[in-house]
């Protein structure tokens, strides 16, 4: 399925993009995914079908998430926060570590 990315602009679209990815994608009804909703208990997706949505988010916008992205990750909300700054839409998020900053900066050069 294909996933344009041409709209997002700040890390407000990027919620929106990721919201229908994972409601396209996974059948899941759009009123479960809200901000702080936790990607495996609240959500229902599996470690594997989390893997596929940051592999899909990686992809389309052509970032690299890091070797324990699921450690630092549980919410909605962290995924699209991690995702936009990585991508350069949004301030790096609070809740990262200062050793996966490091991970994530090493793959992603671009980050501000």
């Amino acid at each position: 399925m294909a996933h344009p990315t041409d709209d997002v602009k700040n890390w407000m679209h990027m919620f929106r993009w990721i919201v229908k990815l994972i409601r396209d994608d996974y059948d899941i009804d759009e009123t479960r995914l809200i901000r702080t909703a936790r990607l495996e208990t609240e959500l229902g997706l599996g470690i594997e079908q989390i893997e596929e949505v940051l592999a899909t988010i990686a992809k389309c916008f052509a970032i690299r998430f890091p070797p324990g992205t699921l450690d630092e990750v549980l919410k909605l909300d962290e995924l699209c926060m991690l995702a936009s700054w990585i991508k350069g839409l949004y301030k790096r998020p609070e809740f990262i570590s200062d050793a996966f900053e490091a991970k994530c900066r090493g793959g992603n050069p671009g980050i501000g």
